[in-house]
């Protein structure tokens, strides 16, 4: 069985998906139409899909008034999980962004890989 965490980013995965999620983001509440309507890179029938993926995992809420559903982010369901696990990683071993990227070769050098740092220069 999969924890919330895993499912959340079972559902992120999708390049689709995530550019629902950005989309939603951006807005309050939007309709399966108005999501189709800015999303053209597949059909309605795929945004439906990608759609059940996204309330599936807990990372979309459905509001339903008449014939339309709302559809709005979840930002207290597994994406807290999500996000706890990605922290724990930066917290534990992965080196920040900024001396990452101030230093890019650091970590060859560190490694002791002479043949890399003889070939890239």
């Amino acid at each position: 069985m999969e924890t919330p965490a895993q499912e959340a980013f079972d559902a992120l995965v999708d390049p689709t998906r995530r550019a629902i999620l950005e989309l939603l983001a951006a807005h309050e509440e939007l309709t399966v139409s108005e999501i189709v309507a800015d999303i053209d890179s597949v059909g309605r029938t795929a945004i439906s899909s990608h759609l059940r993926i996204l309330r599936k995992s807990g990372l979309v809420t459905e509001r339903r008034e008449g014939r339309f559903r709302y559809l709005s982010l979840h930002s207290a369901g597994p994406v807290v999980d999500a996000l706890a696990f990605l922290q724990g990683l930066l917290a534990t071993g992965i080196p920040s962004t900024d001396q990452s990227m101030a230093s890019p070769g650091k970590h060859r050098a560190d490694s002791g890989d002479a043949t890399a740092d003889a070939q890239s220069a």
